[in-house]
This record gives C-alpha cells, structure tokens and sequence, in this order.
C-alpha cells in the first residue's frame, strides 16, 4: 500500500497535523491526511475545485456499472463542473508520498488515513497536465455543468464515492 497527499504548494518539507474541519471528527487531536493510492484520483484537482469520485467495489453488480460508468476498463471516476475546466489546465500539483508507518484508516470507503505525528515526504511527483494523470490511472473524466444530479444519484448506490469542496459548487451541496 502506498499513501499520499496532494497539494498545489510544490515545496513542504513537513506536514504537521491540523485539528480537522470536519465536525464529524474528534476535535481534540490534529492529524495529518493521506490518501491511498487506488483513491488519489479524487484529489487530482485545484484545491477547492468542488469534485464527485467514485470507485467500483465488490458491492457492485453489473447494471450499476452500466449506469454510472461509460468504459468497461474504468473503474474510477472524477466529475468537476464546467466552470474549473481551465483551472484544471492550468494548475500543477505536487504528490506527496508517505512512509505508512504511523498511518491508520480513517474511512475506507473513501480512503483516507490519518496520523498524528508529523509526516516528512519520502517522495514527491509533479503533476504539471492533471488530465494526463488522470488517464494514465485509467480514470474516467467527467465535466458537468452542475454536481448535484450525480452526488444525490451515488448516496443511493453501493459505489465507494466521495464529495470533495461541495461548498464551492455552484449549487452548494454540503
């Protein structure tokens, strides 16, 4: 297993942890975020581009992929809005990869792992054509003008899916 963290800063020698946004989440303790590789996809965007991912499982049965799939080889997805089409042209990302070491999973469906400690980088990627690297993952892409049909269609099915920077969508979903 491999873990990362994408980010558009292209030099951080140090992630420290952070006390979580999310609500839903022990405020306590700060953490630090990564991402399991078959996952990354979801964050191969601008920061704050409003996405949906979502992923095959074994939950899932031959007419849902039909359904939410246009490729038999795909088996992950990335849908952005209309509007962050030139952001994603134009921006560069940074993969930050983890030693795993310290790392326990946080949500599987959407798989995340989490660490209290702070994570030096053991390797960076540059990712200057994010479209590039999404087809090299065999990730299907999708540009829509608006997320919310497909984020209220993946709360009713058995895919591993994730909504990412719904706030900044054009209708705020979150």
């Amino acid at each position: 297993m491999r873990l990362f963290h994408v980010s558009e800063e292209p030099n951080i020698e140090v992630f420290y942890p952070r006390i979580p946004a999310r609500t839903d989440i022990d405020q306590e303790n700060g953490l630090v975020w990564a991402i399991e590789e078959n996952k990354l996809s979801n964050f191969l965007t601008p920061r704050n581009c409003p996405r949906v991912g979502y992923h095959l499982n074994d939950k899932v049965d031959d007419e849902t992929k039909k359904q939410f799939f246009s490729s038999l080889e795909s088996s992950s997805c990335l849908v952005i809005e209309d509007i962050w089409l030139n952001a994603m042209l134009k921006t560069t990302l940074y993969i930050y990869e983890f030693d795993i070491a310290d790392f326990y999973l946080q949500d599987s469906a959407a798989g995340y792992y989490v660490s209290q400690k702070g994570q030096k980088p053991i390797n960076k990627i540059i990712v200057s054509n994010i479209f590039d690297e999404l087809l090299k993952r065999k990730v299907e892409v999708r540009i829509v003008p608006s997320l919310e049909l497909i984020s209220s269609n993946l709360r009713q099915s058995k895919l591993d899916w994730s909504l990412c920077r719904m706030k900044y969508a054009k209708h705020n979903i979150e």
